[in-house]
């Protein structure tokens, strides 16, 4: 593997396409240790300033599928589907479709993730639930799949291993924002699961990871080919992120939220990109006659979790950012909110940090809404005042308001 590496980490230096043969060799030696760390971050410091052809790309995610398991459920019954969010505030749509879709007849294993910095995780969320486990074994989730019709777990050991060692380079590398390795990185682990069709909802804007949606298209775009041409239909979604989804930014409120969407409520915007992912014209009504809602508790309780209890987070307070001024609200900054949600407690800077399930941000108003000199905008729920100074300043920063 020593001559091998360095030959193929010379011809990707030198801007040579590399065949599938090297790609997978490469994807093998970074699971077993031949590819060191140096040359593994060599790698990615090559794809990123060199970028990879549609058809290396493809290779690149294969491969990562194939440096693990790939997941079957032979008897779940019905069309296997799944979506994949790259990443917002107040972004709870997975609680909601998984189970909506599995009311509709579809079966959904879910794998999720955590949140980083100011961006939420879904199975945090779903971890303020008293009881829900995300680190199911294989029998488990299939009994989930088999009585509830979805489930949401997090990736294990298995799954894709290639990925999380790469991953954690991107950090270190500087090497996160290229297209081809956020393709194979989101695709290596959707693919594994064993589905037979993806739906991706891409996010461009302060609170999303792409800032522009030129750039959220590239990458939609490259996700949409690269998923189909591994062999599983791919369809990307566009969807600003300049301000929040929904009102509540947290844990247990974005569950709760959540849950009033399940039972046909909730803010018209969470419910609306609900609908749109959906793609089913028995959508709508699935959330509002209760079949998504009690499908929702099911998984809750196949997963452990109790749907009747109160969710975690006790011992918390509020308190209430007041408008400095009458106005119309033009702008809620979506990265400021989420970032004074992370100073709170809700987020973390690395995956094995804890977060705190109960704290979070309450929003009181929507764009365009009319407020009054003192009217509220939002309520800050903090633990002991923890972060709350800075939380309350970025919020205060995050509302822009224009004469009504």
């Amino acid at each position: 593997m020593g001559l091998a590496i360095e030959e193929i980490l010379s011809a990707h230096r030198d801007g040579l396409p590399l065949d599938d043969g090297q790609i997978a060799a490469f994807v093998q030696g970074v699971v077993s240790g031949a590819v060191s760390r140096p040359q593994a971050a060599a790698f990615l410091a090559f794809t990123a300033v060199r970028g990879l052809g549609e058809a290396q790309m493809v290779a690149l995610t294969r491969a990562m599928v194939d440096s693990g398991e790939r997941l079957s459920w032979p008897t779940a019954g019905g069309l296997l589907i799944d979506k994949h969010s790259t990443g917002g505030v107040g972004d709870k749509v997975s609680l909601v479709l998984a189970p909506l879709w599995a009311a509709l007849g579809f079966r959904v294993p879910m794998v999720s993730g955590r949140g980083l910095e100011h961006t939420g995780g879904t199975l945090d969320k779903l971890e303020a639930i008293p009881g829900f486990r995300v680190d199911l074994e294989r029998p488990a989730l299939e009994h989930a799949l088999a009585t509830a019709g979805c489930f949401i777990s997090g990736q294990t050991a298995a799954l894709a291993p290639a990925d999380r060692i790469l991953y954690a380079l991107r950090n270190e590398t500087c090497t996160v924002p290229s297209i081809p390795l956020i393709v194979a990185s989101i695709l290596s682990k959707k693919l594994a699961e064993g589905i037979d069709r993806l739906v991706l909802d891409v996010k461009y804007g302060s609170g999303a990871f792409m800032k522009t949606a030129a750039d959220a298209a590239a990458l939609a775009a490259a996700l949409e080919r690269v998923g189909t041409g591994a062999g599983v239909p791919t369809t990307a979604h566009l969807t600003p992120m300049d301000a929040p989804l929904g009102r509540a930014v947290g844990n247990a409120v974005e569950v709760a939220e959540a849950v009033e969407c399940l039972q046909g409520g909730g803010p018209a915007s969470l419910r609306a990109l609900v609908l749109r992912l959906a793609d089913h014209p028995g959508a709508a009504a699935a959330l509002d006659d209760g079949r998504a809602y009690a499908r929702f508790r099911e998984m809750v309780r196949a997963q452990g979790g109790d749907p009747d209890a109160p969710l975690r987070g006790g011992g918390t307070a509020d308190h209430a950012l007041r408008a400095p001024s009458g106005g119309r609200v033009v702008g809620i900054d979506a990265w400021r909110i989420g970032r004074a949600a992370f100073l709170l407690g809700a987020g973390r800077r690395r995956a094995e940090d804890p977060v705190h399930p109960g704290v979070g941000l309450l929003l009181d108003v929507e764009l365009g809404s009319v407020v009054g000199a003192g009217d509220r905008l939002c309520v800050l729920r903090h633990a002991g005042g923890v972060g709350l100074a800075e939380a309350e300043a970025l919020a205060a920063a995050a509302f822009s308001l224009a004469p009504a």
